[in-house]
This record gives C-alpha cells, sequence and structure tokens, in this order.
C-alpha cells in the first residue's frame, strides 16, 4: 500500500476537494482525516532530519539511581 500526504483546507459550505492525487480513476483509496495542528506547533518538525546516536548504550543518569549508589 503506497501512502500519499496532502494538506487541504475546508471549503465555507464544508466541502474537501483535493486535486492532483497520484492516483487514477478507479483506484480504490482510503482516506484518513486529521485535523492538523495550529500555526503555533510543529508535529512533524524532527520527520526527515538526521538522527545521530552518540554512544548509545551508555549508562543515562547513573548518578541519578539510589540502588547504584
Amino acid at each position: 500500500m503506497s501512502e500519499h500526504r496532502i494538506e487541504a483546507t475546508l471549503d465555507s459550505d464544508g466541502t474537501l476537494t483535493l486535486d492532483g492525487l497520484p492516483y487514477h480513476a478507479g483506484d480504490h483509496v482510503e482516506i484518513t482525516i486529521v485535523h492538523a495542528t495550529g500555526p503555533g506547533e510543529r508535529r512533524r518538525a524532527l520527520r526527515g532530519k538526521a538522527v545521530t546516536l552518540v554512544d548509545p548504550f551508555a549508562p543515562v543518569a547513573q548518578e541519578d539511581w539510589e540502588a547504584v549508589r
């Protein structure tokens, strides 16, 4: 199954028109509608960004555990 994301705005009468989809007439598609976050929120701010893990197996905050003391 391929996935295509598109952002759209509802018209004043509540209709939604999607143009330029990468599918053909007669293709069976599944539609999921999700309310987008506001302009101040960035839900996908890190999507597509490079991630570098520096020593990912090193202990984290080991000094904070009472059992280690």
